[in-house]
């Protein structure tokens, strides 16, 4: 049964054509071919294994047309868009803290107050914003989405660590993110930190399983 398998790969390579990242895909591709045909003992002749494969993957043909419309997306594109993002997360909140601390207006105190007695719900949907960026990138990019990955990870990190640089060396006064800075905000602040980039890339490895 492996005729189905080395036909498949054959007219996906045809496929590609010149893809910047075609080694990639066929290895990808052919270790999912791997888990069907382990799967497909009871199929009785070639042609069904051959229905089966693009049954769940496609034929060679869609999914080289897949990865040639997704090279349109190009990777510096994806990862200013991130960087951008995450900059206007922490644009917002600065503006926000002066803003609060600066002027006296009640509708402002009253949001300060509701955002600072939601700490953790703030920092799960951080988290998520991470994960959507792996995923993203997984998706868009597949396996030769890791190297674009880490530099995107290592320049929208840029911000947190310079607001932590800041805040320890009281540049920004502790005061200002009263009742927020606490010890226990802090360490957490710190474990989330640690946690990103695996986090990133679990979102990742997800988004290139969804690419497939």
């Amino acid at each position: 049964m492996e005729r189905p398998k080395s036909d498949f790969l054959k007219q996906l390579n045809n496929g590609l054509g010149s893809h910047q990242d075609k080694e990639s895909i066929l290895l990808e591709y052919e270790s999912h071919i791997d888990e069907i045909l382990l799967e497909s003992s009871d199929c009785s002749t070639e042609e069904e294994v051959w229905e089966r494969i693009v049954s769940r993957l496609g034929s060679p043909a869609e999914i080289a047309d897949m990865w040639k419309e997704e090279l349109s997306v190009t990777p510096s594109n994806m990862k200013w868009l991130f960087i951008l993002l995450n900059i206007v997360f922490f644009g917002s909140g600065s503006i926000l803290t002066l803003a609060h601390n600066l002027f006296e207006w009640s509708w402002l105190s009253a949001l300060w107050g509701h955002l600072t007695s939601l700490p953790t719900l703030i920092a799960v949907l951080y988290l998520f914003f991470w994960a959507l960026l792996g995923y993203e990138i997984g998706k868009g990019f597949g396996f030769g989405g890791r190297t674009l990955l880490r530099k995107t990870f290592l320049l929208s990190l840029i911000p947190n660590l310079l607001l932590m640089i800041l805040i320890v060396f009281e540049i920004i006064p502790h005061a200002w993110f009263a009742p927020l800075l606490t010890k226990t905000f802090i360490i957490a602040c710190i474990i989330f930190t640690i946690i990103l980039y695996p986090v990133s890339w679990i979102g990742y490895r997800w988004g290139r399983k969804a690419s497939i």
